[in-house]
Order: C-alpha cells, then structure tokens, then sequence
C-alpha cells in the first residue's frame, strides 16, 4: 500500500461527517460475517508466533526477551459509503491488508519496543454506525458483536498466552472505546488490574468518573491507569454534528500530555521526540501542543510531506497516535521497567 492511498484515506476519515449519505440495510444477526477462531493464527493481525515483517521490523529486542505483553485494537477502517456491511469480514483479504498496512504499522509498531503485541481482527462496525441514525438502527447492535469478538479475544490471550505477564492494553478510536469496555469488564476493581502497566486509549471520550480504580496516570512512570487525548488542530474545535457519537469530545476530561506525560498543559516543539509519517520516516521536533478544554491542540507539523494538506484539516483524530509515535514507543517501554521496578521494591 503506497503512501498516497494511506494519506488519503486518513485524510477522508478526518473530514466525514455525518451528513454524508450511506448504504445501509436492515441489522440481521444471521447475516454478519462468520466469527474468527482465535486458536488459528489468521485470526490475529498481530501476534508474536506470527512471521511478519510488517511489525517484526520494529521489534528492536528480540520477542522472547520482551518482559510484557500488549493487546492493541485497532481502529474503524471499515469506511466505504457504498458499503453497507454492519460488520467487517475478518476473512476479506483487501480489507486485512489495511488493518496490516495502516493499523499495525503505524499505530501498535509503537509499542512493539515494549512487549509482544498482540492484535486480534475483528468484526468492526462500519464507520456509519457511529451516527445516527445508523446508530439506532443497526449500529448498537453491530457494536456487541464487535465487542464479543475482542472478548473472546482476550480471553483466549488469557488461557493460552499470557502466563501471569504484565500487560499494555492499547487502542484508538473504535479501538479505545472498546478498550475502555474491555478495561471495566476485566480489570477495573479486579485482581487483573495487578498486572496492568498501562491503557493508551486516544481518539475516544474517557470521562473523569469512567473507571472505578483505574485513574488518570499524571507522571511518566505511574502505573495501572489509563493515558487519552484527542488531538485538534491548534486553536481549532470540534463542530456540532462532525463527531461520532461514542468519540465526542467533552469538556472537563482529564486529557493526557503525550509528550510530557505529566500535569503540565503544553509542551514545546523541542521537547517532542518524533512523530512516524507515512513516508516511514520518524520526524522529532515537528509539533509543539497545548490542552485546552478537554482537546489536545497540536500545531502543524514541520517538515513533513504533505504538511500544506494538514493546514486545511480541524480534526487531527487520524493521527492521535502518529505525531507521538516516538514519544509513546519511549514512554512505553519506561513504564514496563517502572512495573518491574515497583515489583521489587
């Protein structure tokens, strides 16, 4: 997949709204694609037992002697307005070769410097299902399965995979929220939150009371909490009606600093360790941020290809995990040795 199909269809995921016109077509349960088999290995994206060069390039230590796991969901990729599929295909093969190419290669590669990664495809909801009124008329419905397939997932990773490892929960979009969803079921007030180092949850509304025990983690070698932000253009906000409605921005959200990864509020151009663009270069100082509202204000980046199209673009949700590439793959694998570190101690 060339760079410009990949920009291009972040680009049109950043500017859809839901005023655009779908195909669309009654929810019957009997007609979503088959469920995956997580005991076979062409039912993960990701996984460690896999060859494949598309996320073993950034595997900088050898996968063995990585000390934790993570689970990354990936997000809504399913987009097509002729489509009308409530739910993905895992067994499409055009499809897949997206999740691979855009999901796992530009977003979980993040966090491959920390543990084995570990991304299971699934029957995402089509991108309608987020507004309505897809929403109430298919897309709820659509989303439980999506879910269910990331549970059964898990807990396949759990009985099979795990072994007590400390684990990253990771997602964006689509991918956050059922993250967040995944994170009450199984290690909010539970004995699992015990083994949890962190969930990187951008691109999705966490709110300050979501979690029971889960909290806000405000220093860069906290554990057991969560990290989220959604990231606008500088001195830009979101519009009524542009939104999905499980991702809306809201005011008042503890909204992480992904450069910093403490309380300040902004952090300047040369703090910032490298965002990972599309033309597979890692680009350092190129942004400088500011929270404000709820939002993650990020200025334009510097000195990539393509920077005049960024110019023309409010939302900045199709690069919640891009432009702090290097900053989360650094923050990451701190935050592994802290939980070791606590453990000893």
């Amino acid at each position: 997949m060339n760079i410009v199909r990949i920009i291009s269809l972040l680009l049109i995921l950043s500017v859809v709204s839901c005023k655009s016109k779908y195909a669309t077509k009654e929810f019957i349960y009997s007609e979503a694609p088959k469920s995956p088999n997580y005991s076979e290995l062409n039912s993960w994206a990701a996984h460690p037992e896999k060859n494949d060069p598309i996320i073993d390039a950034f595997y900088n230590t050898e996968k063995k002697n990585l000390k934790a796991d993570v689970f990354y969901i990936y997000p809504t990729l399913l987009t097509d307005n002729k489509n009308d599929s409530w739910n993905s295909d895992i067994k499409d093969d055009n499809q897949n070769s997206v999740v691979r190419n855009v999901a796992i290669k530009y977003q979980a590669s993040a966090w491959a410097n920390a543990g084995k990664i570990y991304s299971p495809l699934y029957r995402q909801v089509h991108y309608r299902s987020f507004y309505e009124p897809y929403t109430s008329n298919g897309g709820i419905k659509a989303g439980e399965i999506a879910y269910n397939d990331i549970r059964k997932a898990f807990i396949f990773y759990l009985q099979n995979f795990n072994n007590g490892r400390p684990i990253i929960i990771a997602g964006h979009s689509q991918g956050a929220y059922h993250c967040k969803t995944l994170l009450k079921e199984f290690f909010d007030g539970k004995d699992l939150q015990n083994q949890l180092i962190a969930a990187y949850i951008p691109g999705t509304r966490v709110d300050i009371n979501e979690f029971n025990t889960i909290h806000a983690l405000k220093d860069p070698n906290d554990i057991k909490g969560y990290l989220s932000w959604n990231t606008f253009r500088m001195n830009k906000k979101p519009k009524k009606g542009k939104h999905p409605a499980h991702f809306s921005w809201k005011k008042n959200q503890f909204v992480t600093n992904p450069i910093k990864w403490d309380e300040s509020r902004e952090s300047k151009i040369d703090e910032h360790k490298g965002l990972f663009f599309y033309d597979e270069k890692i680009y350092s100082n190129s942004i400088h941020i500011q929270i404000y509202d709820g939002l993650l204000w990020s200025s334009v980046p510097k000195r990539i290809k393509g920077n005049f199209l960024l110019k023309l673009i409010n939302n900045y949700h199709f690069g919640d995990v891009n432009l702090f590439w290097k900053d989360i793959s650094e923050n990451a694998k701190n935050r592994v040795e802290s939980f070791y570190n606590l453990a000893k101690n």
